[in-house]
């Protein structure tokens, strides 16, 4: 009864959470921009013009996706512009309730409703899943699509499929079939596991694009060998809300032309990032939620790498939270709290836009070191991550592997605890 009484009250809470959060947008007259500009490249596919000259609104918003998301925008000019936001807000906050779930699941947790509610009753307001919220965007289904991938049982025959619609949408999470097929390698216990995982993510990611190619064939030949290709297409990469590694590289030189000193940061970026998540994955057993700690290093990677990563793109910052938080329940030691408890801080004190910005003046190519640490917030975060994560990883293989004496099993979970 008690149980069923705190998971009454936590819907409750939820609800009243959500209400506050819609009223509160809807009181901002938050323009739910990024949506509108789906629903105009639903109109261009539906109407035969040609999807990558479309422009939306005042600010000539453009289409970034590939043609297979063009498809699945058709459906949202099939409603009034009222509708349709109301069913994408509806949507997303049913997205952030799967994200809390999923995420539980990751970190090997009880899926308990009284958990999940709360988690996603309080993560619609950090800035990610908020902005996420405000401008109607796809985060929540993308990355509730690989998750729900990764966290299928280990012979399931359709996993990856997730993975391959998400990047069919959005191209980054293709990096989580890089790192399956990696772990194919790389990690004798799992071998069969993720290279079926990789064939299928990669198979899905081909069909999406074949699809693409066959609906709109002039849209496919323009995206794959032009769009793709453009990284300024989304937005000038010094602006604060780029919160990648070549938005860093731009303030840092002042220059909305930061060339291949960002290419090679990248690069080393996608190297330190893909080992730690190989490395999670490697040290199985002997890492306390091994699967957890890869996926959110692999995921934060890819919003490191990619040449334009807004703030509302870093919903991966649920998970992370949750894993941190679930490790200082774990080994209840006051440091993985205070981390837990920062990593929070970041993600829910929308501390990036404490600088100067403005489209128009574009100051953030004249900020002090300050304002550059302050622009710098989330890939500072998902550095000091996967720090923390190749540094667990590291420890655990030093480990004895499985298949030990029990005494000496026990030696390595007590030496890990410590850590």
């Amino acid at each position: 009864m008690g149980d069923r009484r705190l998971a009454a009250w936590a819907v409750l809470g939820c609800a009243v959470s959500f209400a506050a959060v819609w009223i509160a947008q809807r009181a901002a007259d938050v323009s739910m921009v990024d949506v509108m500009v789906y629903r105009a490249a639903g109109w261009t596919v539906r109407s035969g013009g040609d999807l990558y000259a479309m422009r939306y609104g005042t600010a000539q918003l453009p289409m970034t996706y590939p043609p297979f998301a063009g498809l699945l925008f058709v459906p949202l000019t099939w409603v009034t512009i009222g509708t349709m936001r109301t069913v994408v807000t509806a949507a997303n906050l049913a997205l952030a309730v799967a994200l809390a779930a999923l995420s539980l699941r990751l970190v090997a947790r009880p899926v308990r409703t009284a958990a999940v509610i709360l988690i996603a009753g309080l993560s619609v307001w950090t800035e990610p899943v908020w902005a996420t919220l405000r401008y109607g965007q796809v985060n929540l289904l993308a990355t509730v699509l690989v998750l729900w991938d990764l966290t299928r049982r280990p012979g399931n025959r359709w996993a990856g499929v997730g993975i391959g619609i998400a990047a069919g949408i959005k191209i980054t999470p293709a990096l989580f079939a890089v790192y399956l097929a990696l772990a194919a390698l790389l990690v004798p216990g799992a071998r069969g596991v993720n290279l079926r995982r990789a064939a299928v993510a990669t198979g899905t990611f081909a069909g999406t694009a074949l699809v693409g190619a066959l609906a709109l064939p002039h849209d496919s030949r323009t995206y794959w060998t032009g769009v793709l290709f453009s990284p300024d297409r989304p937005g000038v990469p010094e602006n604060t809300a780029n919160q990648s590694v070549r938005g860093i590289v731009a303030r840092l030189q002042h220059t909305d032309t930061p060339g291949a000193a960002w290419v090679c940061a990248a690069l080393a970026v996608a190297a330190l990032g893909l080992a730690v998540a190989v490395a999670a994955a490697r040290a199985g057993n002997r890492l306390p939620s091994a699967a957890a700690w890869a996926a959110v290093a692999c995921g934060v990677t890819g919003l490191m790498i990619s040449p334009v990563s807004w703030t509302h793109h870093w919903v991966w910052a649920v998970p992370m939270v949750v894993l941190l938080f679930s490790e200082a329940l774990r080994r209840r030691d006051p440091r993985w709290w205070a981390a837990a408890l920062a990593a929070l801080a970041v993600f829910g004190s929308y501390l990036v836009w404490y600088v100067p910005h403005d489209p128009s003046h574009r100051p953030e190519l004249h900020q002090n070191a300050g304002e550059m640490l302050l622009s710098a917030a989330y890939p500072l975060v998902g550095a000091a991550y996967l720090a923390l994560a190749g540094v667990l990883a590291a420890q655990a293989l030093r480990l004895p592997p499985d298949g030990l004496p029990d005494d000496a099993r026990g030696r390595s979970a007590r030496a890990l605890r410590s850590s």
